[in-house]
């Protein structure tokens, strides 16, 4: 998995609201977060990679937060969260746009997947479980959202995420119960390409875009 910041609380040991963290301690704490987006950044490239070898797939881009600039909001974690304290968004996981033409060979994907997560683990010791590389498939042309890819190795699984309504319709194609997928995801301008089969292959990389914190008015 993709290493969190360290953190820990800071408090007094009487039960009181912990102490306000030093400036010095959220800089670190936001270098960590930005280091963690550009890890997942790392990640979506060599998933793009892998995916584009597949015959099915048309086109990948990059949505979601790891795509995004950071911003400032109070997040779930001690001691920001009771101090009310804003801090960098910390990136959960990465999300690729895939259009595929068919998903009669989502295993295909799947492995793909799977082979560039593992080597990335093999070649630094960690780095994100595939469950953290989140793959929403699409149709061609008209951008219709299909489904996730599946991430368990045999389909069905025999899980509980297998009992949604329409999982065993088509083999690796993971529904979610009470989903939908946003269409302001792959807007311009939100969604940032990565493979375009049409446009001659891998357009851009991930790793380039600029590592950047928004200021709350920003």
């Amino acid at each position: 998995m993709i290493l969190a910041p360290a953190r820990g609380m800071a408090g007094n040991g009487e039960g009181d609201m912990p102490r306000t963290p030093t400036k010095a301690t959220i800089a670190a704490e936001e270098s960590g977060l930005l280091e963690r987006q550009r890890a997942f950044r790392t990640a979506a490239d060599r998933v793009a990679v892998a995916l584009a070898e597949c015959r099915d797939v048309e086109a990948i881009a990059l949505i979601g937060s790891v795509a995004r600039p950071l911003w400032r909001e109070v997040p779930r974690f001690a001691p920001y969260r009771q101090l009310r304290l804003p801090i960098a968004h910390e990136c959960k996981d990465v999300d690729l746009a895939v259009w595929v033409s068919r998903i009669d060979g989502l295993e295909d994907l799947r492995r793909a997947r799977s082979r560039a997560v593992g080597q990335i683990v093999a070649e630094q010791g960690h780095g994100p479980a595939v469950h953290e590389v989140e793959v929403f498939l699409l149709e061609p042309d008209t951008d219709r959202y299909l489904g996730r890819l599946c991430y368990f190795r045999q389909c069905p699984a025999d899980k509980r995420d297998c009992f949604a309504p329409g999982c065993d319709r088509h083999r690796f194609l993971k529904q979610h119960d009470g989903f939908s997928f946003w269409p302001k995801a792959i807007a311009e301008g939100a969604a940032h390409p990565l493979y375009d089969r049409r446009g001659g292959g891998i357009v851009a990389r991930a790793i380039n875009l600029p590592l950047t914190i928004l200021d709350a008015d920003q």
